[in-house]
């Protein structure tokens, strides 16, 4: 896309979209710039390919509905082990040292001047470029999009194909998951595999704080592997977000 525009902790993709939603992927990427620990977080391949990392799938998805919703995305462009945008920079996970079993090396040790320099280069980049967005546009309406994985070690394995989150605004999450659930052929659920918002995340920054109407889609990761699958997602979800919306009547 022309527009695109590509800094060291995001991308933003149709900025000047004019459609309602914007589009956010706080854990699009499991890259690890160059600065932090020279690019290497110490873990395994197969670790920085799996959810610890990043939310697999999610930003193909995002990119889709930013162009089915004809509306901007921001996608981070750092793996959630450098340090989380999603969540708020007082957490104690907003920088993880073990995650599903496994220790991130270059973590274990990062004190409290180290956590400051990677909020400084990418968390608040990335919200602050977040914000612009939004101080741009009237009554926009935040879609968070992420994915989980189907099975964290040791624990059941989680059967919706498609969940929705939600805590002091459901404006537009009632209306979307009584319309996933009429689809009749998801596993759709509410406030799962995790429950609502987290104090600091990025909706309650972005979105309750301000009074913006919001959303947070996850979906299996399983599910959206493939640039196909994605694709696909979106767009059996772009038509119902574009009914939802105008049911909500935000």
């Amino acid at each position: 896309m022309k527009d695109a525009i590509q800094h060291d902790a995001f991308e933003i993709i149709g900025e000047t979209l004019p459609g309602r939603w914007l589009i956010t992927c706080d854990h699009a990427s499991n890259r690890v710039p160059p600065c932090v620990n020279g690019g290497d977080l110490g873990l395994p391949e197969e670790d920085m390919a799996r959810h610890i990392a990043y939310d697999v799938g999610a930003a193909g998805v995002s990119r889709h509905l930013s162009r089915l919703l004809n509306s901007p995305a921001i996608l981070s462009r750092f793996s959630r082990l450098v340090v989380d945008p999603n969540r708020g920079e007082d957490d104690p996970t907003v920088l993880m040292k073990l995650y599903d079993g496994s220790i991130i090396p270059a973590n274990r040790h990062a004190d409290a001047d180290e956590r400051e320099r990677r909020l400084a280069a990418f968390h608040r980049p990335y919200h602050d470029a977040m914000a612009g967005l939004i101080a741009q546009r009237d009554a926009p309406v935040l879609l968070a999009m992420h994915s989980y994985t189907p099975q964290l070690k040791g624990r059941e394995m989680r059967p919706w194909h498609i969940a929705v989150l939600h805590e002091k605004d459901s404006r537009i999450a009632t209306p979307l998951i009584a319309r996933l659930k009429a689809e009749g052929e998801w596993c759709v659920g509410e406030n799962e595999p995790y429950g609502g918002h987290l104090d600091g995340d990025s909706i309650d920054r972005q979105a309750l704080a301000q009074g913006h109407a919001n959303v947070l889609i996850e979906i299996r990761n399983d599910l959206i592997v493939t640039d196909a699958q994605q694709e696909w997602w979106a767009e059996r979800l772009a038509p119902i977000l574009t009914d939802t919306l105008v049911e909500a009547g935000v």
